[in-house]
């Protein structure tokens, strides 16, 4: 709004023309156009729910549950054990308790991740210490499931986090109470790439960049890192991201920039957008409130929306991330009575773009798991491609030992103008390699300097260590032969 240049003597005239200027100018500020700012949130009906399940009481800040066009997955109470539930979305209703779950892991499970190029694969990490992948029968589970397709051994403390690589084929990720991060090769079962030394202390969250050239993690000692995992070295980091002392969570945008949740000093809870080129100051940070949940951020990558759970809180706060100050703006929150233990998010192929559905949640209660749909209000009945660009399908771009020799590859986009129709997934096959001889070429292959010594050492270490191995085995050995001979002496 342009203000016209007040008359001489027009004081009063003037008075009301500047009003007018600032409530317009305001009221621009306030009211930013935005084809999400009416976006509603709608809880399922009672028969859409999945009833009578033991949701997991475990003391982690994972979500506990994951979501693809096929099922859903949530982590529940076992005796003697870990174990999920698999069900099939159409499932709905009270589930049986002799209904049949995947319960290979001796010790509670953590975390649960389907694969974003198999509708049909499942990785979870577990208090055991392993990583297991399954596949899932295509109708569902008709018995126990009990023996995973591969088993992934690397950790020597709990796994809390597991997560696929975004656009290459049997690429998963795994952080455990070690704090050390480990990148597999499902196809071969073999760790490729192991990244110690980097965190001190507990990693509370990994996420993949777009194209997953890049991880960026959030860990205790307050920092937030962002990493080039084939390089092995820290990009950049920030220390102090949030100044509280409780868990942080760090993903990445579809701009490379990185939002954070945590919390400040005061205990406030916080959120907060980085640019990884430089992040000495945020780009933006908001003060939230002052409960103490452990906010839990979802993005979509096509519309620029965060959604922000928070564990132990009964709503969902969203936001649209954009160019314009202040970079993060709050769009609604959608609450109801019930507090969520945990929560599932649906990938946009498996939305349905005819009700105009931009989100679907899984939402966790003590005893049950609640639909909940996000929804942009349009009269028309055709499709708004407006909402539904292009989005990241099934098809992997990269087979997993392109991008261990350094290949990048965005994401295979694909049009939900007519829905998504599923197609056929192909079974997980692992051929494993011998693992030693395997690593040792690799390693001399692809490894700097300094890692091609610091290997070696631990070379030398090993082969003193079975050294002296052998060398207490034959002064035993020749000590149970003097033993023999005195007892058969003795005998006779």
């Amino acid at each position: 709004v342009s203000c016209p240049p007040p008359r001489a003597g027009a004081l009063p005239e003037m008075t009301a023309q500047l009003a007018v200027c600032i409530y317009s100018d305001m009221f621009r500020r306030v009211v930013r156009q935005s084809k999400f700012r009416h976006v509603f949130g709608q809880a399922a009906k009672n028969d859409q729910c999945y009833d009578d399940i033991r949701v997991s009481r475990v003391t982690w800040d994972s979500s506990f549950c994951a979501v693809n066009p096929k099922f859903v997955a949530i982590i529940v109470e076992a005796s003697g054990g870990g174990a999920f539930l698999v069900l099939p979305l159409h499932k709905t209703g009270r589930i049986d308790k002799s209904y049949p779950m995947v319960s290979g892991h001796t010790g509670p499970v953590l975390d649960i991740d389907w694969c974003p190029h198999n509708d049909q694969v499942i990785a979870s990490g577990s208090e055991d210490c392993t990583v297991m992948v399954w596949q899932i029968p295509e109708n569902g589970l008709t018995g126990p499931m009990s023996a995973p397709v591969v088993i992934l051994e690397g950790h020597s403390k709990r796994v809390g986090i597991v997560t696929w690589h975004p656009t290459a084929r049997s690429l998963l990720l795994s952080a455990g109470g070690d704090n050390v991060i480990i990148i597999w090769n499902v196809g071969t079962g073999e760790a490729v790439i192991t990244l110690e030394d980097m965190h001190p202390d507990v990693i509370y969250s990994v996420c993949w960049n777009r194209n997953g050239s890049l991880i960026c993690t959030a860990c205790k000692d307050k920092k937030v890192r962002v990493i080039d995992p084939r390089k092995e070295e820290i990009v950049a980091e920030k220390d102090k991201a949030h100044e509280g002392a409780r868990p942080m969570r760090a993903i990445f945008l579809a701009d490379g920039n990185v939002f954070t949740t945590g919390f400040s000093r005061m205990s406030e809870r916080q959120l907060a957008l980085w640019n990884p080129q430089n992040m000495e100051e945020p780009i933006s940070v908001h003060e939230m409130d002052t409960s103490n949940g452990v906010l839990l951020p979802f993005y979509d990558p096509d519309t620029n929306v965060v959604y922000l759970c928070g564990k132990g809180d009964s709503s969902i706060r969203y936001f649209e991330i954009t160019d314009e100050t202040p970079f993060v703006h709050y769009l609604n929150t959608f609450s109801t009575k019930e507090p969520q233990r945990g929560m599932g998010y649906m990938p946009k192929r498996g939305l349905d773009v005819n009700k105009c559905e931009i989100a679907r949640f899984y939402k966790l209660h003590e005893r049950k798991c609640e639909p909940i749909t996000m929804t942009v209000p349009r009269k028309s009945d055709l499709f708004q491609d407006d909402l539904y660009p292009d989005t990241a399908g099934p098809d992997c771009a990269l087979e997993a030992e392109e991008w261990f020799e350094g290949k990048n590859g965005d994401p295979v986009l694909i049009s939900l103008k007519h829905g998504y129709v599923p197609g056929k997934n192909r079974d997980l096959k692992v051929v494993k390699k011998n693992i030693l001889e395997n690593k040792l070429s690799k390693n001399t292959e692809n490894t700097s300097p300094a890692h091609k010594a610091k290997h070696e050492a631990k070379l030398d270490e090993i082969l003193k260590e079975i050294k002296s191995l052998r060398a207490l085995v034959s002064s035993q050995e020749k000590r149970i032969s003097k033993l023999e001979e005195q007892m058969a002496k003795i005998a006779n």
